[in-house]
């Protein structure tokens, strides 16, 4: 997960960009002799940080299969779920390859739009594949993706600003309400940023809590118990206490501009901002000043969500044979090593967090045994659109036009109209 799950239903309208598809050059992808030919359109969503190094990664497979041309197109994340749908669903413009959200590998299975894995070359080494990253690749029994990155939340914090404020690492959002007492009291800076308008950072206040969105096993929606209203009103009183300062909009940049520029001392993110973080002021000439801590606790645990990004071939691919090869390559050991040295990201393999590089990786130190620990999501078709109903009643308790139950139970009642077989 990164930057925006709700921008994805926002942009459902949103007309094609131009993108060939690799489809388009007509081939079946090989050549006399078993060699690979043709065109592989790659649509990536890595964020500005990362997608220089993912082109760099991407193209290394022309020097492997020289037959190949790979077409590299960068799509914003916010664009990139109903790009694809239009695409696919239209049969015209949509990518070979698609790098997915773990949330909408079931989505666009469901759909028809994804190419089962099982028993081409894509799915390689399966066994090597950690459990978790894997269990988002599976739709009714079948695979229909690789798991390429694995992440979760964390708490950043400016190691200067909360040592001059004389406070520790906030172990609890109580703890983060009274460190920034002392930041505001010492800096006049704010303590946390919190990101009010993606729904996915709902999630650690309401695990926090004791909750969950739905329990799958019985069919049964969660979200609206007392622990929902909980985790609402938690992150209502970090507004109004002003220990945090929100937003409606454009969070991912606002909140890592706020944080890298020092106007904030802690905020609620991921592997992903690593590097733009560390491009910032505050951390550009003293890297070690970026400190990474568990997410906060609410009364009844600490907890967050399990995100990441995983590889699928469009079934619409005129060109599947170079796809399931171009996707057993990006998700190599030897490119999640290169990944993860060039951009701290986590591997989805095993074996390589027993490379020397992976292991002393201070993000990957702390990051790989949150993500152990971390919450999987419903891997449901509806999966990414449950995010919608709590991203609108988020915004209305934090500007306080209903209540933090009033929240709950609004996402409750949109997620009955959502799933007719829940109760």
């Amino acid at each position: 997960m990164r930057r925006g799950i709700a921008a994805t239903a926002v942009a459902a309208a949103l007309a094609l960009t131009a993108a060939a598809c690799g489809g388009d050059d007509g081939g079946s992808g090989k050549k006399s002799g078993g060699k690979l030919s043709g065109t592989v359109t790659f649509w990536d969503t890595a964020n500005d940080a990362e997608k220089a190094t993912y082109e760099k990664l991407a193209k290394g497979f022309e020097d492997l299969h020289p037959g190949v041309k790979v077409n590299y197109v960068n799509v914003p994340f916010g664009e990139a779920n109903a790009k694809f749908k239009n695409a696919a669903g239209g049969n015209s413009g949509a990518p070979d390859v698609m790098r997915t959200e773990v949330a909408w590998v079931a989505d666009f299975a469901n759909l028809g739009y994804l190419a089962p894995l099982d028993d081409t070359a894509a799915l390689d080494k399966p066994g090597d594949y950690l459990p978790q990253a894997a269990a988002s690749t599976k739709f009714k029994g079948k695979t229909y993706a690789v798991p390429q990155t694995i992440d979760t939340l964390a708490l950043f914090y400016n190691k200067k600003m909360l040592k001059d404020a004389g406070v520790t690492v906030p172990k609890t959002f109580d703890e983060v309400k009274s460190a920034a007492k002392k930041i505001r009291s010492k800096s006049g800076k704010t303590g946390l940023y919190l990101r009010g308008d993606d729904p996915y950072f709902y999630l650690p206040y309401l695990y926090g809590e004791g909750g969950d969105l739905l329990d799958t096993g019985k069919k049964e929606i969660t979200v609206d118990g007392a622990e929902g209203g909980k985790a609402f009103a938690v992150m209502k009183d970090l507004v109004d206490s002003k220990a945090a300062v929100t937003d409606a909009s454009d969070g991912y940049n606002n909140q890592l501009n706020a944080f890298k520029d020092g106007d904030v001392a802690m905020a609620l993110d991921g592997p992903w901002s690593i590097e733009g973080a560390l491009a910032g002021k505050q951390f550009k000439d003293d890297k070690a000043n970026l400190g990474v801590a568990p997410v906060p606790g609410g009364s009844a645990r600490q907890a967050s969500p399990q995100g990441g990004w995983n590889l699928a071939a469009y079934a619409g691919s005129k060109n599947l044979d170079a796809s399931y090869e171009f996707i057993k390559y990006m998700s190599s050991a030897k490119v999640q090593q290169q990944t993860t040295e060039k951009l701290s990201l986590l591997p989805t393999r095993t074996s390589v967090y027993e490379v020397k590089s992976v292991k002393d990786n201070q993000m990957v130190q702390f990051f790989k045994p949150a993500v152990d620990k971390s919450v999987q999501r419903p891997w449901i078709p509806e999966g990414n659109a449950l995010f919608e109903p709590v991203r609108l009643q988020m915004q209305k308790v934090l500007s306080g036009k209903t209540s933090p139950e009033g929240g709950a139970k609004g996402i409750g009642d949109a997620y009955r109209k959502l799933l007719k077989d829940y109760k």
